[in-house]
């Protein structure tokens, strides 16, 4: 099975491309978060990152257009595939991506605002429906509880 699921952000906004047949094909790269332990002098553990090259097609490629951008953190998942070319120099160079086959955000739009340092954060109260930091809307007063389907 070939089977591949990364969280990451975006490097850089998508390289978007049409095929001759008018096919989207967006290529972006996720830096993916690796833990490791390392003696260091403050005993902690080190955070680096893993760059991984993804590419989407069709749907996937116009919704990557359309909605993601550098820092975007979002969750991949599909399939690894190798491939090798000739570059001008005569030299074989082998390549390895992710095909994306499903890709969605994850996390909401004011914590992508507060990591990318955009965006003010509003202590007043946020309009009825509107909704919160913690992705839930907020009921207006005198709302009956007997109507919401969780009860």
């Amino acid at each position: 099975m070939n089977k591949v699921i990364l969280m990451g952000r975006l490097t850089r906004d998508p390289d978007i491309r049409y095929s001759q047949s008018g096919m989207a094909v967006a290529r972006y790269t996720l830096a993916v978060d690796r833990r490791f332990s390392r003696n260091n002098d403050n005993g902690g553990d080190q955070q680096t990152a893993d760059f991984i090259g993804c590419v989407a097609f069709g749907k996937s490629a116009e919704f990557a257009e359309k909605y993601l951008h550098q820092g975007t953190k979002i969750a991949v998942s599909g399939r690894i595939q190798t491939g090798s070319y000739t570059n001008r120099d005569g030299q074989k160079v082998y390549t390895t991506d992710v095909v994306v086959d499903d890709q969605e955000f994850a996390e909401s739009k004011n914590a992508a605002a507060q990591y990318s340092g955009g965006g003010s954060r509003q202590e007043a109260r946020p309009a009825p429906g509107a909704a919160l930091d913690d992705g839930f809307m907020n009921i207006p007063d005198g709302v009956e509880d007997e109507g919401l389907p969780f009860n």
